[in-house]
């Protein structure tokens, strides 16, 4: 093993960064690979059929899609001007200042490490099921989850690109099997015809909206984490916006036609009582029509996709995770070893490691006490994570808006991007919080205690990194001049200079 070496720097700053030639196309196979489509479709379609507003869940995901496109107007908009992979706590501090930076870091990294938490423990659930399916015996599912954790390890520690590769070839496989069966529920006219009714007003504003609001909104967490990516993107200006725009329109379009057809493979009617039945765990709505419309031989390896989809969605997430720490521990707030990049595979290599095993802490801590891994394990980190990222985008929105008051300069000319954009975004994201907590058992599956309790983790690691935020200064952002020589020049945060 080569020993972690110091990584290249910015002559500007001194910032360490990582290195890599991620594309378009790599990056955006790595944030939908989080997004987990085929986990999506299989357990958060019939949740928001069963339990939403039925035959019109569909454009429950394409609502979540419009704000999170309208959010991610301004979020690419102010790209350019954060050089720093961090993200939203890049973002939050270049608008907001250091407090409300740390506040978006902190909240993140447990909002990340909830979701992978969660999703560690559907992969053993899912992972013991496709075992015993084919025979094997019965074994907790916290073993399977280990045996997960340790490939995410070997992986992550390793070059970007390595990951890239197999996020891509999972998600491929994945995306096309659905594909295929609703290319196949379409062609046929499903069960009673192609159920047009989905876009009915009755249908749509049904009571039920918020529900399959709420779980569209899941669906698509992790799309952020482009700009995670930025120092190993080929070209950041472009690729970062690019991708960002691509990964909300394809998991948008994706889920929606999806939940669409199998609604239509069902039928109007039979859709609603087959998600009711998937929910209680007396069937199961993407497997049942993968058998009815594609035959058992598609059947059994929608069950394998399930598995590897799942792996992915943690893969992504955990070098998500990794780039967090590294960035924060370039800016001092994290212990300066996580901010070291491996001589080999100039990857965050330490980062991945302490990464690694604090999920393996809490995923091993979940084993012992035997939490069920659905309701337990995934539904109530799910539900952390779901709080935690409305509130950063919310936290993003107004940080864009509150960056292009204060810089006139770059302000001329992107009203519509800069001012209106993140202005529509949290009012979006005001209401999508709203339905959020007022609906926030469905998500964990627990009492309105314990709801309010996990609801409450990720404010209050929010309000830890603002108290940490004033002793950092992690606000410092680069604006291009406006000369023909492109010069950079070096701006601070609230300075409100027009020239």
């Amino acid at each position: 093993m080569t020993a972690p070496v110091e990584p290249e720097t910015t002559p500007a700053s001194g910032q360490k960064r990582l290195t890599g030639r991620l594309g378009t196309g790599s990056i955006v196979f790595m944030v939908i690979a989080a997004a987990a489509p085929l986990t999506v479709i299989g357990g958060n379609v019939p949740i928001a059929v069963g339990a939403g507003n039925g035959a019109g869940a569909p454009v429950g995901f394409i609502l979540a899609a419009v704000v999170l496109l309208v959010f991610a107007v301004g979020f690419v908009t102010m790209t350019p001007y954060v050089r720093d992979a961090g993200a939203f706590f890049s973002y939050a501090a270049a608008g907001l200042g250091p407090r409300a930076g740390l506040a978006a870091a902190f909240v993140a990294l447990v909002a990340y490490t909830a979701i992978q938490v969660g999703v560690y423990g559907y992969l053993g659930w899912a992972f013991g099921g496709l075992v015993t399916f084919f025979g094997g015996p019965e074994v907790h599912w916290g073993v399977y989850s280990f045996i997960a954790l340790l490939l995410v390890a070997f992986l992550g520690y390793r070059h970007i690109d390595l990951s890239s590769r197999v996020l891509g070839i999972a998600l491929v496989a994945e995306i096309a099997v659905v594909v295929i069966l609703d290319t196949v529920i379409f062609a046929t006219g499903g069960s009673e015809g192609i159920v047009w009714s989905t876009f009915a007003p009755a249908n749509v504003f049904s009571p039920g909206l918020a529900v399959a609001v709420l779980f569209a909104l899941t669906g698509f967490i992790g799309f952020e984490a482009t700009a995670v990516f930025r120092d190993e993107a080929r070209d950041p200006a472009r690729t970062i916006p690019r991708a960002t725009y691509l990964a909300v329109l394809i998991i948008g379009v994706f889920y929606a036609i999806s939940c669409w057809a199998l609604i239509t493979g069902a039928g109007a009617t039979g859709a609603v009582a087959l998600a009711q039945a998937t929910i209680a765990g007396d069937a199961n709505m993407l497997i049942d029509l993968t058998g009815r419309y594609l035959g058992p031989i598609f059947q059994d390896i929608v069950q394998v996709l399930l598995v590897t989809s799942l792996f992915a969605c943690v893969l992504s997430f955990h070098n998500v995770i990794a780039r967090y720490q590294f960035t924060l521990a370039g800016r001092g707030v994290l212990p300066r070893r996580l901010a070291s990049v491996h001589g080999a595979h100039r990857s965050p290599a330490f980062s991945s490691v302490v990464q690694s095993v604090t999920a393996a802490i809490l995923v091993g801590a979940f084993a012992v006490f035997d939490v069920d891994p659905l309701i337990g394990v995934f539904g109530s980190m799910a539900g952390v994570a779901t709080v935690g990222m409305v509130l950063l985008m919310l936290l993003t929105s107004v940080a864009v808006f509150v960056f292009f008051r204060r810089n006139a300069r770059v302000r001329a000319g992107l009203v519509g991007r800069a001012v209106v954009a993140p202005v529509a975004a949290v009012i979006g994201l005001a209401v999508s919080l709203w339905l959020v907590l007022s609906n926030f058992t469905l998500i964990t599956g627990g009492s309105i205690e314990l709801s309010v309790v996990l609801a409450l983790i990720p404010v209050a690691a929010g309000v830890l990194g603002a108290v940490q935020g004033g002793r950092h200064r992690i606000g410092e952002i680069q604006i291009p001049d406006a000369t023909p020589t492109g010069a950079i020049t070096r701006l601070e945060r609230g300075d409100t200079s027009t020239a």
